[in-house]
């Protein structure tokens, strides 16, 4: 999995010219800085900028607070490098999804877009067997990933924080998700319009003023991410040690679950914007990986080496809490992190249910809607019982195939990539 994800990013980024270093510039102008104009430039259910809040919403989950934190409890610091290097790649690898997933969309009966890698693997790979495959994937990823993963970590970080009942919260999160999900894409694209901004620009705050507060300790927290990439690191205190090996595969498999690149999910919710060129949609996908891996990960990450508190055995969004609150004065940062937790978990409980229903529609048609925000309500409240390293390795295993027909979809059509990408940047921006 990691060759395969890697490389298909490695392979990407040379045959397009590594847009994500060549066109970085113009692909946040066109982005975040044209992210709340409601332009009407081309079919489709949501403007661009709420698809792409909509998809920051869904990516920017538990996985960069307590799943960082799980990477360098279990591999040190020097899993953060190899998140890097999984985010640098998949950059290109998300644009090449997003873009295929518009170019290969339909319009349904009843106007509504639906897109994704279930429609490139039929109709541009002509390969319906691997369609239905990843649909089927899709279905059980994000009811382990979304309802079971992000509402464990939030339960969780409240039972840590207040010694509330997990199952109690469990309830909580599934009304509140119930009120938003029954109302479709374009209430979701309402939600997501409001609270991405926010709870970005939140916890980025907060996390700058950890290394503002610790700045001395930044360029040594750099350097131990950078030595320990590429060496095992002995037992100490409460830390078991880690091999390169670990290192390599917890950095990736956390940086995947993170930013989602290689999966194939962002195309499904992407696929519903109003955008004149596949490739315009595509860019959002390099922004989503830059914002998700390199900045809020990367916050996540030095705040919990710069506070040393990984050595302690710590884990999860537990150990994300404890190191906010011992950088940053007065005790408060882990409030900052309890609530961004809840804002980032909840973001993707009521965006990852989408990919559900989209996968769910094209296996067994609209019926199957429903039924799946039903289930997704209850699997919210299951979630909050579960075990955290028990639910983790079921992520790690469900992601992996789900990425695996997607993968082959990309590496099969990057030819129709480089054409998408080649008549854009030639014709289309302005």
């Amino acid at each position: 999995m990691i060759a395969l994800l890697v490389g298909t990013g490695m392979f990407l980024s040379f045959k397009l010219g590594f847009p994500q270093v060549v066109h970085f510039k113009t692909i946040i102008r066109e982005t975040l800085g044209k992210v709340f104009q409601k332009n009407d430039i081309g079919e489709g259910d949501i403007s661009s900028g709420q698809a792409g809040l909509a998809s920051i919403a869904a990516v920017v989950g538990t996985g960069n607070i307590a799943g960082v934190a799980t990477a360098v409890a279990t591999g040190g610091p020097g899993a953060i490098f190899w998140m890097w290097i999984a985010a640098f790649f998949g950059m290109a690898t998300k644009l090449s999804e997003i873009t295929l997933g518009i170019n290969f969309r339909e319009k349904r009966a009843d106007g509504v877009y639906s897109g994704g890698p279930m429609y490139y693997l039929a109709k541009g790979l002509n390969q319906k067997w691997l369609s239905y495959f990843f649909s089927a994937m899709v279905i059980i990823t994000y009811f382990v990933m979304g309802a079971i993963v992000d509402t464990n970590s939030m339960a969780l970080a409240v039972e840590e924080q207040w010694g509330i009942n997990p199952l109690i919260t469990g309830i909580i999160l599934a009304i509140s998700t119930a009120v938003v999900i029954l109302g479709g894409i374009k209430r979701i694209g309402e939600v997501c319009e409001f609270i991405s901004p926010f709870m970005s620009i939140l916890y980025i705050a907060a996390g700058l003023g950890v290394i503002a507060w610790n700045i001395s300790k930044v360029p040594w927290a750099i350097a131990s991410i950078f030595s320990n990439a590429f060496s095992p690191i002995a037992a100490a205190g409460g830390f078991a040690g880690a091999t390169v090996s670990e290192m390599v595969t917890v950095g990736i498999a956390r940086g995947l679950f993170s930013n989602e690149a290689g999966m194939g999910s962002s195309p499904i919710i992407h696929s519903s914007a109003k955008v004149d060129h596949p490739m315009r949609q595509g860019l959002w996908g390099v922004t989503e990986v830059f914002i998700d891996t390199i900045i809020i990960c990367s916050i996540t990450g030095l705040s919990i080496v710069i506070s040393g508190e990984w050595l302690t055995g710590a884990s999860g969004a537990a150990l994300t809490m404890r190191a906010f609150n011992k950088t940053l004065p007065g005790n408060f940062g882990s409030y900052i992190v309890m609530f961004s937790l809840l804002l980032f978990g909840y973001s993707c409980l009521i965006t990852a249910n989408y990919y559900c229903e989209r996968a769910g529609e094209y296996l067994f048609g609209e019926k199957s809607i429903i039924p799946i925000r039903i289930l997704w309500v209850f699997f919210v409240v299951i979630g909050s019982t579960g075990g955290l390293e028990f639910v983790w390795d079921l992520a790690d295993t469900a992601n992996g195939l789900m990425a695996i027909p997607n993968l082959i979809g990309l590496l099969g059509l990057s030819g129709v990539v480089l054409k998408l990408k080649n008549e854009f940047f030639s014709e289309y921006l302005k």
